[in-house]
């Protein structure tokens, strides 16, 4: 009987693995140019570049592969989105210490309008000791709760509709900014704009809460009236006569989503730190935000949870 030989493995090669090495090129070019995906039908592009961050997972799932098939051609393409992820997030692992120069900490919270322990919430906050707080979907039975625990610390407040900015420093110029889309009624009120008089000097603080989006396996993602609210905010900054400007809001959506870029356009960089605040028991994106034109922000991050389904996020600002 004739014992058959045991055949040898199958060396590495540049021919095998061409599906894989297909698969990382496409993920590079997404990371790199999101753009090119249409935002037609269904928002598809808008919704690559709301959860971009995440499409790097694509290299350790493409290297199983690569490597169990020992592809050069895939393990050596999947190099490129690698080198194009560092490039673009790898930055934002980091958030360091205290940076040099800080002239204040702001805090930005979604407070959510069920929230079980508004009391308990506003004393967190408090403790972070932050010049500036806002917060959104404050509803008018969580409010007084909200006054009282951050009266003595913040002497200066505002509040319109479910937005508010309490403050260490006076406050002044405090008015409506309306973001209503179309079809909205009277009521809808989710912006504040106002004068803060802080040590280095005046500097406006906008508060805003835009609309929420759905996503959906029929509809994909609905933002339409979020983008439309983007874009009356984009206008009221852009009318702004001071030069110094700090957004505080949930935009719900990342920066790198085209439908903030009337805003995001007109402010500088958020600053290091990945700082996913929703949603807060499994965070994966950031639509919290804090943007500051002619300021830094030197440093974002995260604090614990509180009874929302945000994260607070904190950001040292230098101006």
């Amino acid at each position: 009987m004739t014992r058959k030989k045991a055949g040898r493995a199958p060396g590495w090669s540049w021919r095998r693995g061409r599906v894989t090495a297909l698969l990382g090129l496409l993920a590079a070019v997404l990371l790199l140019f999101p753009g090119l995906v249409p935002n037609t039908p269904g928002r598809v592009g808008s919704l690559l570049e709301t959860f971009l961050p995440w499409l790097g997972l694509a290299v350790p799932v493409l290297l199983v592969p690569a490597l169990l098939r020992r592809s050069l051609l895939a393990t050596a393409v999947l190099l490129l989105p690698a080198v194009v992820w560092s490039a673009l997030f790898g930055g934002l692992l980091f958030t360091g210490d205290r940076a040099p120069g800080t002239t204040f900490t702001v805090v930005q919270h979604n407070v959510s309008d069920v929230n079980p322990e508004p009391s308990g919430t506003a004393r967190a906050l408090a403790a972070t000791g932050a010049g500036l707080i806002a917060l959104e979907e404050l509803t008018a039975p969580a409010l007084p709760a909200f006054e009282a625990a951050l009266a003595a610390d913040y002497p200066h407040h505002a509040t319109r509709g479910t937005v508010g900015l309490w403050s260490k420093y006076p406050l002044t110029g405090v008015r409506l900014v309306d973001i209503r889309p179309k079809g909205v009624g009277e009521g809808w009120d989710r912006g504040l704009r106002a004068a803060a008089r802080t040590p280095k000097g005046e500097v406006a603080v906008y508060v805003a809460h835009l609309p929420s989006v759905r996503i959906g396996p029929a509809t994909g993602l609905t933002s339409g009236r979020r983008d439309e609210s983007a874009a009356l905010l984009g206008e009221a900054i852009a009318a702004e006569p001071l030069d110094r400007v700090i957004l505080l809001g949930d935009l719900n959506s990342t920066l790198d989503d085209r439908g903030l870029e009337p805003v995001s356009s007109l402010m500088g960089s958020p600053g290091p730190g990945f700082a996913f605040s929703w949603p807060a028991k499994l965070p994966v994106a950031r639509i919290d935000q804090v943007l500051t034109r002619s300021a830094t922000v030197s440093r974002l991050r995260t604090l614990p949870a509180t009874g929302s389904d945000h994260l607070p996020i904190a950001a040292d600002i230098r101006l």
